[in-house]
């Protein structure tokens, strides 16, 4: 296994974001509209935008 030498691969940023995604949609079927899911959707749009900035501008 390699050795990270304090760089975070793109491909963390999609796993999260996904992650993220599927959570709020989870969040949002199960209480409607909240401050959770506003939060959830915000940090996985966050993610979103900065896997394709890494994955562009590289």
């Amino acid at each position: 296994m390699g050795t990270m030498d304090g760089e975070i691969p793109t491909s963390f940023f999609f796993i999260i974001s996904v992650g993220f995604i599927l959570l709020s949609y989870i969040q949002y079927k199960k209480t409607a509209l909240s401050i959770e899911t506003i939060f959830l959707s915000i940090m996985a749009s966050l993610f979103v935008i900065s896997y394709f900035i890494l994955l562009f501008y590289r």
